[in-house]
């Protein structure tokens, strides 16, 4: 029976060739889309499950009200990391502090590498059981040890083994290699440090970290729980850990206002939940699952109706061979078993052909991603999901065809009455096929309209306003101590190539805030309050180099001395001054950044348009710029009429001259400024791939209906154009039901990508309005495509000759 129901199959595939191809090929495109998505998803959930203690580690992080809001921050104080393993040790086995991943430069002879690492206690590794080809879980014992990742260590050594041989750090002392370990996979939070090196070594050059000032946040806290202990029992322990020392501090506060909560976010949330809002966890990237999720199945739901339309549609010609089959006997459960599998073959041959795409086009979809993706194929879990996922798309796909194509009475169909022989489109009522249509068009319109409004937020923070000018403007990072002391002589040899128009200090980039303090107070300052301000370190010609835009007072000046004890601030941190002009106020301010430590008094020099430096889908922090402090950037701004090509050699040669022991590095400004819509923009491409593939898919569906449609009606065709209907008439007839399904389907798609749209938005603070004209292009596209796709077949069969319409059965 299993032969004779192959062999019909592969008849009937073979006698529809058009409508087959359609089939599979509409199935295939949807369930590759299914397939990509669902790697996709499967790196995004897999993400730290690389470490074998991936249940039981958590990072401390504290909370923190700033103007009656809870601000979340990654950064503890230097000394919190010895109070809790003094006092709320019980609750972990292990307990480690570390800096914050940086950029350091690895020199072994001539080769010199920038890396991304960090300074770790020793038990970081065993806590996260790194995979060491050489050494073993104690190679940070050694105050003077390093370790390695494979990659790095070959890229320094070669084939060598590095094993005890030295490799200097910048420009500092020489450290050894105590081992070398596995590189991180791409989807974990340590994907790109390439090196660790002795937290007892990070201690001895940075001094200043064992004065343990509770003001003074600079480290990371990692835990690893008991076996007996869970995060939210660990969290309250915690909670208010660091109350007791706060009230040490010399300036006190009122406790209240100031009590900072401590909590412990789990590894597994460091991903998916990592956006923090008023001191609770939110959505991260487990939102775009979702979206992509959502988005994958409806593909795949779209090619399934067309397979369900096709089908159905067909049944006039499949009635008399369900008739006599009943006729001689056999049970509907049997022909329902041979519609289950025709669908099965069609969906496997779909899927075939579906991984041949997966596979061919998976490199551009990882770079399209940022992914490192591989297809499985060696992964017993993965044909055990493909034939689930073979099954269910069966499922999905056959049912209705099966249940209603077996539904035919046997004695009215091989009278010729029992299938209905109305046209596809009654007059009156929707029928199923009708509905399935709707539905097809809906999604596709939704997606479309999705996906525009995802570049239109896009679009619309790239046009925010940024303050400065990011035009010609490169940042090089000062590595290495052979920088300092130097930037005079920088500035004035690369204004001597004639490239360059002005070079500037400033203690982070110019695209990023690295530090932020409190401790500010004025006259007229509200009681409690507990803003934080951003803190930037720059020198006297930051302005120029950067182009700020000045609202009031002057930029800091060489001609006044008194200038170390100003501040240029920005426009939100005005506002927060609360005066029409903060010019001439004086702010003072208590901070780590004054070596004594004590309460001093500046005055406000000027007040400058905020500069966009973080995230452009935020508010702009409130910022203060001084002169005292120590830069660790160099921002360069290029002549208006140099081009980078030109200029940068001449810039590198400057700093091969001054600055040899370090590899020349830069950053243009404007790249890493669009960087920051690196996520949103791959979301956004992501989404727009796979909605096109939606429209693509419901328009071959449509194709195939229209198809269907002008076959069945060719005889009133034939009849209507002897009476004298034009082409132009007869085109009209065979579209106008097409174009109505998909005007109906306009309208349902606005309140479903509308709202869904709204709720997508409220995740930015700064974000774009929905605009109606977009709901409106896309249904009109809808429509447009609808009359492409239906038009040739209408015109084809609205042009055949009416004697060989007429002769047709």
């Amino acid at each position: 029976m299993l032969k004779n129901y192959l062999k019909i199959i592969l008849r009937n595939l073979w006698k529809n060739k058009g409508y087959s191809a359609i089939n599979i090929g509409g199935l295939a495109i949807g369930m590759g889309v299914a397939t990509l998505i669902g790697l996709w998803i499967y790196d995004e959930l897999s993400f730290n499950r690389y470490f074998k203690n991936y249940d039981r580690i958590g990072q401390v992080l504290q909370n923190q009200v700033e103007h009656g809001e809870k601000k979340t921050s990654f950064s503890l104080p230097v000394p919190y990391v010895e109070e809790l393993k003094t006092h709320y040790a019980g609750n972990f086995k292990r307990i480690v502090a570390s800096t914050q991943t940086g950029e350091n430069i690895l020199t072994v002879g001539e080769t010199k590498l920038s890396r991304n690492g960090q300074f770790i206690e020793a038990g970081a590794l065993e806590m996260f059981a790194l995979r060491m080809v050489r050494g073993s879980w104690s190679a940070l014992g050694d105050q003077q040890g390093i370790i390695l990742a494979r990659s790095t260590a070959r890229a320094l050594f070669g084939d060598a083994d590095p094993m005890n041989k030295l490799v200097k750090v910048d420009t500092d002392l020489n450290l050894k290699v105590t081992g070398v370990y596995e590189d991180f996979p791409q989807n974990t939070r340590f994907s790109d440090v390439q090196f660790m090196g002795s937290w007892d070594y990070f201690l001895e050059k940075n001094r200043w970290m064992k004065d343990k000032k509770w003001d003074n946040h600079a480290i990371w806290i990692f835990t690893q729980l008991t076996d007996n202990a869970d995060f939210h029992t660990a969290s309250e322990a915690i909670r208010l850990s660091e109350l007791n020392a706060i009230r040490k501090m010399d300036d006190m506060r009122e406790e209240a206002a100031t009590r900072p909560e401590m909590w412990i976010h789990p590894m597994k949330d460091w991903h998916l939940y990592s956006d923090f809002r008023n001191g609770a966890v939110g959505e991260g990237p487990v939102k775009y699952i979702w979206m992509v999720g959502l988005i994958g199945f409806f593909v795949l739901l779209l090619a399934c109706i067309n397979f369900v339309n096709l089908s159905t549609a067909r049944s006039e010609k499949r009635a008399r061979e369900v008739g006599v089959r009943k006729a001689i006997g056999s049970m509907r459960i049997q022909l329902i078993g041979q519609f289950f599998s025709e669908s099965f073959l069609v969906v496997l041959l779909s899927f075939v052909v579906s991984l041949v795409g997966v596979a061919l086009s998976l490199s551009w979809f990882n770079n399209l991603a940022a992914k490192q993706m591989v297809i499985p194929w060696d992964n017993v879990y993965f044909w055990i999901c493909s034939a689930g996922f073979i099954l269910l798309t069966s499922v999905l796909a056959g049912s209705y065809p099966a249940i209603y194509l077996t539904s035919f009475q046997p004695v009215k169909v091989l009278k010729g009455s029992g299938a209905p022989r109305r046209t596809y489109f009654g007059r009156f009522a929707y029928t199923p096929r009708q509905i399935l249509v709707v539905l097809q068009f809906t999604i596709s319109i939704s997606l479309i309209v999705c996906t525009s409004i995802v570049y239109r937020q896009i679009k619309f923070a790239k046009e925010r306003p940024v303050g400065y000018s990011r035009d010609g403007l490169l940042m090089i990072p000062m590595k290495t101590e052979d920088f300092y002391g130097k930037t005079d002589m920088i500035r004035t040899e690369l204004k001597n190539t004639g490239m360059v128009e002005e070079v500037a200090e400033s203690q982070s980039p110019i695209t990023g805030v690295w530090s932020s303090n409190e401790g500010f107070s004025w006259k007229g300052m509200s009681e409690g309050f507990t803003e934080t301000f951003a803190t930037l370190t720059v020198s006297q010609e930051y302005a120029k180099t950067v182009g700020w835009q000045f609202v009031s007072g002057r930029n800091f000046s060489k001609d006044f001395a008194s200038d170390t004890s100003g501040f240029v601030i920005n426009e939100s941190a005005a506002r927060l001054l609360s005066v029409d002009d903060p010019v001439g106020m004086a702010v003072s301010w208590k901070s780590q950044w004054m070596t004594d430590n004590v309460r001093k008094s500046f005055t406000v020099l000027g007040v400058v348009k905020d500069m966009v430096m973080e995230s452009p889908f935020t508010p702009v922090k409130p910022t203060v710029f001084f002169l005292f402090g120590s830069p660790n950037w160099i921002n360069i701004k290029l002549h208006p009429n140099v081009s980078s090509v030109a200029a940068l050699p001449a810039i590198e040669s400057v700093f091969r001259k001054l600055v040899p022991a370090a590899p020349f590095e830069y950053k243009f400004a404007d790249q890493e400024y669009d960087a920051k819509f690196g996520t949103e923009e791959r979301i956004g491409k992501l989404a727009g791939f796979f909605a096109t593939l939606a429209v693509v898919i419901s328009c071959l569906g449509l194709f195939g209906l229209a198809s269907f449609t002008a076959e069945q009606r060719t005889k009133e065709i034939g009849i209507r154009k002897v009476l004298g209907a034009s082409v132009a008439a007869l085109w009209g007839m065979l579209s106008k039901d097409f174009v109505s399904l998909v005007a109906v389907s306009s309208l349902l798609a606005v309140p479903l990508a509308g709202y869904s749209m709204s709720e997508w938005l409220q995740n930015y603070q700064y974000r774009t309005e929905i605009s109606w004209w977009i709901f409106a292009l896309a249904g009109a596209g809808a429509l447009v495509l609808t009359l492409a796709t239906v038009s040739y077949q209408a015109i084809k069969a609205a042009v055949m000759n009416p004697v060989t319409s007429l002769k047709t059965e």
